[in-house]
Formats: structure tokens, sequence, C-alpha cells
């Protein structure tokens, strides 16, 4: 009998031992989600009271033992202090990852092992393991909470019975197995978008089924809508939204030019690129009887086409920017507004918002007034040509200053010579030298001079690239960029001082990270450079002098470059922390709306608080604002493939050709090498660097022979032979010759 009792009190004791492992299981299964105590019995097809009971009482223990945490009234999930968190999975190279988790300090390391079906940028709960490996948390990905993507792009490469695709992101460790029934109407070689089906346990590769053929690999357009398909970017718009557009009545009306403050008469015109097809942006220019100076920044005045809830505003939404690819734009608005309606074009009547300015010949603003405008564009002005206006009355005497300027056959827009109304280049003349004082206040207040060189390819009728030109800002770039400054600026201190505070749109700019700024420091001094980082002001001033010195030399990109990737992100968001590299307190995005729904919102926000509108859902924003620096992302990085992609088809034809280039970077597979007369960056291949036998020194960037103990680092100059392009994967690969200084001798 008495052992009898013992059995059950054992048996008992097993019974609330085995529902705490279970209670745990199924809590491990559903975080971060919390659960209650009746889904709990419903997943353990408990029925009876006693059970039921002896749940709750579990679950009142493990929640004051810390292992679980009450996050409302009877629901519960994991604490972190059990070894789980959320984060978002980076894959890094050969199938290994790291976990970044909001609430630590080190991402943590994921061994291929541990990865769990878990694809790059999903959203995972991961274990840690009470251990480290090489100075970092080790973990295992335990459950995929939420999947970045379900589709990618890749070359299918069809057999009997079934097929493989091989997908373009370098950040896939995987390819695709594809049913017969799920290849559709592809064809071996060509480029596909698939979509995730399904990966079972014991499944090598997903599996998954061909949604889109984009065309044969290698072809052209092929692998420009690759480079869209990639990033989940459209090359078209749906029908219904064309015609949503098209039906729009774009007509200027009497009675909305009541409702405007009329600028028709006013002197405006725009400057834009040579080959620009819209023009959202223009300025006016008048002097005033006092000898102050009335300047207009006019802005195409989308919104008032684009409506909330609509298809159209709905697409725009979507989209959130326009795409520039090196051939080709993909617009955030359908034609009939990007490229008429909402395209302040010369000697046609527009609908604008604006932002008006009266300025000193200090450039210091004395009256400034935002509002729905309608305004006429006088003329039409490449940068080119405004250049050309003020290059030639630098050079004239004074007096020739005042006769007209004619702009010569090879630089205008027409292709014929003319001449430019004196009152015109006036215009231009005192906006270029107001421009030039408001560049010089940001600088001293420690804004950050980025005047990158641009590479820009000359293409053919089929936008093959036949050449490669580089794109500097100049004075008439510059202008331009100045009093678009001083509209954006002005128009979120004139929200973000509002008292009571309202809920707006702000471009803002963080601090660079400190160890970002160190590794910099640590790069430049290969150079022998230096940067000051005693405070903010220093920095920028350092920053400056940096990016001024290396102007015209070998290594000026590659320090660009790094420079450039030491600086937070830009985003979008409804708090204001400022702008770090302009030097702002507040600062917005309100001058492109015709390419950016950012400047859509601002206005929008603008015209409700001009109109005394109260504040608007500052989470509803917010969210808005994340979805718009997302988009932004992925365009830049379409943008940059584009280039890699043109890249890659210019050097074709150079092939078993030796160019002279400088050493961008060093990884564990091989040197980066940037071509200098071209900016063209390829590979090569530690391996294949055949006078000795080379191993990696990450420290001091640089590969040492073992036997020679020659080495190659970041900056030097050497001779390299095109040894492959591979357009599919837009991929350069050279071969090492030497030395600069070893090969001339």
């Amino acid at each position: 009998m008495t052992r009898r009792k013992k059995k059950n009190k054992t048996s008992k004791k097993k019974k609330g031992s085995n529902i705490t492992e279970h209670i745990l299981s199924i809590i491990q299964k559903e975080y971060p989600k919390p659960i209650n105590y009746r889904q709990i019995a419903a997943k353990l097809g408990v029925t009876d009271t006693t059970t039921r009971n002896l749940i709750i009482k579990r679950l009142e223990q493990l929640t004051q033992k810390g292992k679980l945490k009450e996050v409302e009234r009877g629901k519960y999930t994991l604490k972190h202090t059990q070894n789980y968190y959320v984060g978002t999975l980076d894959i890094a190279g050969r199938g290994q990852g790291y976990v970044l988790v909001d609430e630590l300090e080190d991402d943590i390391y994921i061994a291929p092992k541990y990865i769990n079906h878990a694809f790059h940028g999903d959203t995972v709960q991961v274990y840690v393991f009470n251990k480290k490996k090489n100075g970092k948390q080790e973990g295992e990905i335990h459950k995929i909470l939420e999947r970045k993507k379900t589709t990618w792009v890749g070359s299918i490469q069809i057999q009997d019975k079934f097929a493989f695709v091989d997908v373009d992101d370098t950040k896939m460790y995987t390819d695709f197995f594809i049913p017969k029934k799920n290849i559709g109407k592809a064809k071996n070689g060509d480029k596909v978008v698939v979509q995730l089906e399904d990966w079972p346990q014991k499944s090598e590769s997903p599996y998954g089924k061909v949604i889109q053929v984009l065309g044969k690999a290698g072809e052209h357009n092929t692998e420009i809508h690759s480079i869209l398909a990639q990033y989940g970017l459209p090359y078209d718009f749906p029908t219904e939204v064309e015609a949503y557009a098209n039906n729009l009545d774009t007509s200027i009306k009497k009675e909305e030019i009541q409702k405007r403050r009329d600028m028709r008469d006013v002197l405006t015109f725009t400057i834009d690129p040579k080959d620009a097809k819209d023009f959202d942006d223009a300025l006016s220019f008048q002097q005033l009887k006092d000898g102050n100076y009335e300047i207009g920044i006019h802005i195409a005045d989308v919104s008032h086409y684009v409506k909330p809830g609509t298809l159209l505003d709905d697409e725009a939404y979507n989209r959130a920017t326009s795409v520039y690819l090196v051939d080709r734009v993909v617009p955030m608005l359908p034609e009939i507004l990007s490229n008429n309606a909402c395209s302040l074009r010369p000697k046609e009547e527009k609908y604008t918002f604006s932002a008006i300015f009266t300025l000193n010949n200090k450039a210091e603003v004395i009256k400034k007034w935002f509002g729905r405008t309608v305004t006429y564009s006088d003329a039409r002005f490449a940068y080119e040509e405004a250049q050309y206006i003020i290059e030639s009355n630098n050079i004239k005497s004074e007096s020739e200053k005042k006769q007209l300027v004619t702009i010569p056959q090879e630089i205008s827009i027409t292709g014929k010579s003319y001449e430019v109304p004196d009152q015109i280049t006036q215009a231009i003349l005192k906006l270029d030298e107001l421009a030039k004082i408001l560049r010089q206040n940001r600088m001293r207040k420690g804004a950050i001079s980025f005047d990158k060189v641009e590479v820009k390819f000359k293409l053919d009728k089929e936008n093959n690239p036949v050449g490669v030109y580089f794109k500097e800002s100049k004075d008439a770039n510059k202008l331009i960029e100045e009093f678009m400054l001083l509209a954006n600026r002005s128009v979120a201190e004139f929200i973000g001082k509002q008292k009571p505070e309202k809920t707006f749109v702000y471009r803002v700019h963080d601090e660079p990270d400190d160890e970002k700024i160190a590794a910099l420091e640590t790069l430049i001094s290969r150079f022998g450079y230096k940067i000051n980082n005693k405070d903010h002001r220093t920095l920028a001033k350092s920053l400056n002098k940096l990016l001024y010195d290396v102007k015209g030399k070998k290594e000026q990109n590659l320090i660009d470059n790094l420079t450039i990737r030491s600086m937070s992100k830009a985003v979008y968001s409804t708090y204001n922390i400022g702008h770090y590299g302009l030097a702002f307190d507040y600062y917005t995005h309100f001058t492109s709306p015709i390419r950016r729904y950012p400047d859509v919102m601002v206005h929008r926000l603008l015209q409700h608080y001009l109109n005394k509108g109260k504040s608007v859902n500052q989470d509803e924003y917010e969210n808005k604002c994340k979805h718009s620096s997302n988009m932004e992302n992925l365009a830049t990085q379409a943008e940059r493939d584009s280039i890699k992609f043109m890249q890659v088809k210019y050097m074709q034809q150079f092939k078993d050709k030796d160019f002279l280039g400088v050493i961008t970077g060093v990884t564990d597979w091989g040197l980066y090498v940037e071509i200098i007369e071209n900016k063209c960056e390829g590979m090569v291949r530690i391996q294949e660097i055949k006078d000795d036998t080379y191993k990696i020194d990450k420290e001091n960037y640089q590969v040492i022979g073992q036997t020679t103990k020659n080495t190659y680092q970041l900056g030097d100059e050497v001779y390299i032979r095109v040894k492959n392009t591979d357009l599919i994967k837009k991929q350069l690969d050279f071969i090492m010759l030497g030395h600069k200084n070893e090969i001339e001798v």
C-alpha cells in the first residue's frame, strides 16, 4: 500500500514536470506571440479542469522564476533571459549569417548548419548558446517569424523531370528545386522569377514555382528587368492605373487659378540635365524696389492630381520613388503626369506649390511665404548652358557684361546657337552669387561637401555602352542645389517650430558611428591623411579637408566611397533629429514630388497646417516614412546593379587588355581593383595570383606572399588584365600583372 502511494506521488510529480516542459515548448514555438492557458490546453488536448488549473499554476510559477513574462492579463511569452531573441538575419558568405537584435550590442553568429532554412532579411527567433565563437555569441535559428521576400530571380536549368533555378542574389546560399509541373513556359537558360512553395525538412533545396519568365539570360532587356524583379520593383503600370491617370482633367482652370497666388508674370525658368524629360522645379526671380530680391522655388503641384485613397495614390505610395537605371527611368507616376501635367515645361502654365523668399545681398532671408501658386516657365536651360552663362560673365570685362550671352551650338539643348535675354542672364548671375553665399554659410556651420564624381555611360541607339565619362557638380548644379536646400530647410523649420508640436515628415541624418569613423581614420592613414574627431564640427571640417585634398588623385574615388560609407544613412522619419551632413536642425524633402512620395506627403501636410488643421496621426506617418525609406534603399541597390551591369557590358570589348588600376578592397576571396581611366571595378582572386601563395592580413588590408613576402595592399596602383566578363553574374575578373612601378621599370 505504501509503495502504491509512493508510486502515485512519483507519477504525479512526473506529470507536473512533463506539463512544465510542454508549456515551455509551446510558448517557445509561438514566441514572440503571447499565449494564454486556454490556447496551451487546446494544443495539449487537455479538457479536464484539474489539468487546466495545473497549467495556470505552472504559468504563474514560471513567471515568478523569471522564465516567462505576462505581457497582458493572462497572456504569456518567453523572457529574453531564456536565451531566445528576435532579430533580422544577415547572410554573409558561404551560407553563414548573423542575427541583428535591437537590444543587443553585438550580433549573433549563425553557422551554416544552424541557419535552418532562413533567408537573408528574414525576421527570426534565435536561440543563443552559452558559448562564443571568435569572440561572438553563437546561436541557432529556432523559428522563422516573417519572410522578407518569397520570390527570387535566377537562371533555370531544365532536366528531364525537374529543374533547378540558380538565384542571382549573392545572399542566397541555395538553389531552388522546381518540379516539372511548376516549370511553366520557361526554357532552358531563361531568367525567371521563382516563388518559394515549400522547404521540406529533409530536402537539400527549397521547392519553387516559376511565376514569370523574363527572357534569355544575358540579353540586355532581360538583365535590366531581372534587376528590377530582384528588388520587387515594377517596370510598367497596371492598366487600370494608366487609365485612371489618362482620364484626369489636367487643364488649367480659371476658378482654380483664383484660389492660388498668380506668379505667371514673374520671370521663371528651369535648369535641369540636358536629357531631362520631367522638370519638377523652377526658379522665379525679380528685384524689388528696396533693392532686395524675391526668389521663388516652384515645385510641380503633384498633390493637386494625386488624391489620397485613389488607385493613383496607392500605386505612387507602393512605389514610393522613381528608379533611375543607366538606360531608363522607372517613374513613380504615369507619363501623363510625370512628363506632362506635372512637368514645368517652357511656355506652359502649371499648377505649382511654392516657397517664396525675400533675400538681401548677403543672402539673408528677410521674408518667406509658402502656398499654392500658378506659374509660367519663360525658358528652359540645361546645366551646361547655365554654366556657360556663369563662366562667360567671369571672363568678360565690365563693359562687356551687359551684352547678350550667346549659347554655342555644341552645348545648346536645341543644337543651335542662340542669344539669352539680358534679364535672364542677370537673374542667373545674381542667383549664382547668392547661392555661393548660402553654400559658404552651410560649410561654416559644419555641412559636409560630398562632390563625388559620378560615372556616366554614353549609350548607342540600342542602349549599349560605347563610352564612359565623369559628371562633376559645377556652379550651375550648386546654384539649383542651394535654393532647393533653402526651400526644404525652410518648410521643415516652418512646421517643426510650431507649438503645439505637429506631426511632419522629416529627412533625418544621424551623426556617424564612432567605430566607423575610427575605421575610416585607419584606412586613410595609409595614404597619409588624417581626420580630427574631437567633436561633430571639427569632424565635419576635417572631412571636408580630406575630400578636398584627394580631388584629382588616384585614391579619390576610393576615399570618397569610404567616407560616404562611414556616414549614417539618411532616412525619412516623423522624429526630427536634424540632418548631420547638411548641418541643418530641420530638414525635409519638398522639391521633388514627381519622383519621391515623401515630398507628396510633405505638400499635403504643409497645406493641411496652412489651413490650420490639427496634428495628424504620428504612427500612421511613421509607418509611411519607414516604407519610403525601405523603397528608396531598394531603388538605390537596383541603380547600383544597373551600373555594374553596364560596366561589365562595356568591358566586354577589352578582354585580354591591360589597364592601370588601384586596389579598392581586400577580402577573404580576392582583391577588388578599380580601373583608373573608367572607374570599372573587378576582382583578382587570391588563388590566381600565380607568383606565390598569398595569405590575407585583414588588420592591414593586404595580402602577403608566403615565400616572396610581396604585398598587395589597399590603395596600391597595379596593372591588371581583363580575364572574364560575366553579364549574368555582373562580375569582372582580372589577372594580376604586378605593381605599377614593377611593370613600368
